[in-house]
C-alpha cells in the first residue's frame, strides 16, 4: 500500500508540474497577443491622426478634430475601437487639455478613455482637477504674498506710530509723564 500511495503521489505531482508549465505558457501567450493588440490599436489611432491634422502641422486642432468627427464612418469605426464620442468639444477638450494635441497626447488619451463613458467622465475630472489644482496653487501664493506685504505694512506703520509718539514727546517734554533722559 504505501509504495502504491508513493507511486500515485509521484504521478500526480508530474502531472501537476506539466499543468502548471502549460498554464504558464497561456498567460505569456495572453500577454503578448494583448501587447499586439495595443500596438496594432496604437497604431490605427496614429494613422487617424494623421488623416485627421489636415495641414500637416503635426498638432490636431480642434477644428480639424471637428471636421473628421462629422463623418459618420469616422464615428462607426471609432466606436469600433471602443470609443465613443457624443459631445466632440468636450472629448478634444479632455483629450487635448489645451487648443492642440500631439500624435503622442493623441493616442496616450485615446487609450486612456477607450471604453464606456465612465473613463471618458473620470479623465474630463481629472483635468478639471489638475487645471483647478494650479488655480489653487496660483491663488495660494498670491494670497501668501498679500499676507506678507500686509505683515510689513503693520509693521512699518507700527515703527511710524512709535516714531511720532516719541518725536511728540521730545518736542513736548512736560506734557509726557517719562523723564526726557529715559528716552536716550
Amino acid at each position: 500500500i504505501a509504495v502504491t500511495f508513493a507511486m500515485f503521489r509521484i504521478i500526480t505531482a508530474l502531472f501537476l508540474r506539466d499543468t502548471l508549465a502549460l498554464a504558464a505558457n497561456d498567460a505569456e501567450l495572453v500577454v503578448e497577443e494583448k501587447m499586439k493588440q495595443k500596438q496594432s490599436y496604437s497604431e490605427k489611432l496614429l494613422d487617424f491622426f494623421h488623416r485627421a491634422d489636415t495641414n500637416q502641422d503635426g498638432m490636431l486642432s480642434f477644428a480639424e478634430f471637428d471636421l473628421i468627427m462629422r463623418d459618420d464612418k469616422v464615428k462607426t469605426w471609432l466606436s469600433v475601437m471602443e470609443v465613443d464620442i457624443h459631445e466632440p468639444r468636450e472629448f478634444f477638450e479632455t483629450l487635448a487639455g489645451g487648443h492642440h494635441v500631439s500624435p503622442d497626447e493623441f493616442v496616450q488619451g485615446i487609450m486612456r478613455l477607450k471604453g464606456g463613458a465612465k473613463a471618458q467622465d473620470v479623465m474630463a475630472t481629472f483635468r478639471l482637477c489638475q487645471h483647478m489644482a494650479k488655480v489653487l496653487a496660483n491663488f495660494m501664493r498670491r494670497l501668501e504674498a498679500m499676507e506678507e506685504l500686509n505683515r510689513s505694512q503693520q509693521q512699518q506703520q507700527q515703527k511710524l506710530q512709535q516714531q511720532m509718539k516719541d518725536k511728540k514727546r521730545l518736542s513736548n517734554p512736560k506734557a509726557s509723564s517719562e523723564p526726557v533722559a529715559m528716552l536716550f
